[in-house]
């Protein structure tokens, strides 16, 4: 089966101005996908739907909501001093969580074998009653909840986070729950300062949780035998219906936003590595969300070199 790409040129009315996370990133990460002609003709194209207030309340409280709904009239041009916003934001939020479900339902309905989500704002640091980090909603938690909800099958979910920063609101969501796993490789100390080793997950979801602190400048080699370790100790204990990736691309060497070393290669590698726990267990079935990234130079490669390795 093909590939999936989940995308629009909506993710273009979100408005940050001059921010990290501005609309460029987007055209970047097309125009790297459009760069190669044999794998983008190769792909399934589908349109994102908007996430309904159901699907957004089952990780978000009702004051999140509201608190993302109040920017529609434009009186409000930021959550938090990170976090920027317009007019358009609630609706283009709302368009990446559920762009995320359009995702899983092309993987799990068996439209296409995996599915990469071309979207913005990106999520993984969206806590329960929390817009942050330039995220509004979280996309990859409202997708496992999603899949959960909707396939019977799907019980079991792994997400895997290799953005350069910690998904604090991700963690924050699933912190009690064992039904879903979250495993992230991240730079420690840096924004938003959690993922350090010893959270682990209480209660009922004590041991779902596993945060490899990674130093800043750490060699790329060192890196990729952390994720591994980190993969084998996730499959030996949860075996997934569905792996979800926070596909944030910012650990990478030129990016301005952090100060890791890895380049294409390891992206690469990380994703085919995926693929092989999803086809263990999860019969294939990876949604991959774009979370970080921000040298527009480098970004449209590095995200086509993750796509190809999909396929």
């Amino acid at each position: 089966m093909s590939i999936a790409l989940v995308y629009s040129d909506e993710y273009l009315r979100h408005e940050t101005g001059n921010h990290p996370e501005r609309p460029n990133r987007y055209l970047a990460v097309l125009g790297g996908l459009m760069q190669e002609s044999g794998l983008w003709e190769s792909l399934e194209l589908l349109s994102p739907r908007p996430a309904s207030d159901e699907e957004i309340l089952r990780c978000h409280s009702p004051r999140a909501l509201a608190r993302v709904e109040e920017t529609r009239d434009g009186r409000i041009g930021a959550l938090d001093p990170d976090t920027a916003v317009c007019s358009n934001s609630a609706e283009i939020a709302r368009l990446a969580a559920g762009g995320a479900c359009r995702a899983v339902d092309a993987v799990v309905d068996g439209e296409a074998a995996s599915a990469f989500v071309a979207c913005r704002p990106p999520g993984h640091h969206a806590t329960a009653g929390q817009s942050m980090g330039f995220c509004l909603y979280n996309n990859a938690a409202i997708a496992a909840r999603y899949a959960q909800s909707t396939y019977p099958r799907i019980k079991r979910v792994l997400i895997v986070d290799f953005d350069v920063h910690h998904g604090n609101g991700t963690q924050d969501i699933f912190y009690d729950d064992p039904t879903v796993f979250y495993f992230s490789l991240h730079q420690y100390p840096w924004y938003p300062g959690t993922g350090a080793a010893a959270e682990r997950g209480v209660r009922e979801g004590e041991g779902y949780t596993l945060n490899i602190p990674m130093a800043a400048a750490t060699p790329a080699q060192d890196y990729m035998r952390a994720f591994e370790l980190g993969m084998e100790k996730v499959m030996k204990s949860f075996s997934p219906d569905l792996l979800i990736v926070s596909a944030g691309f910012d650990a990478h060497i030129a990016d301005p936003l952090g100060h890791m070393a890895l380049t294409d290669a390891e992206y690469a590698a990380m994703t085919r590595r995926l693929k092989e726990a999803a086809d263990s267990t999860a019969a294939g079935r990876i949604v991959s969300c774009l979370e970080g990234g921000y040298n527009l130079r480098t970004l449209g490669a590095t995200v086509r070199s993750h796509v190809a390795a999909l396929a």
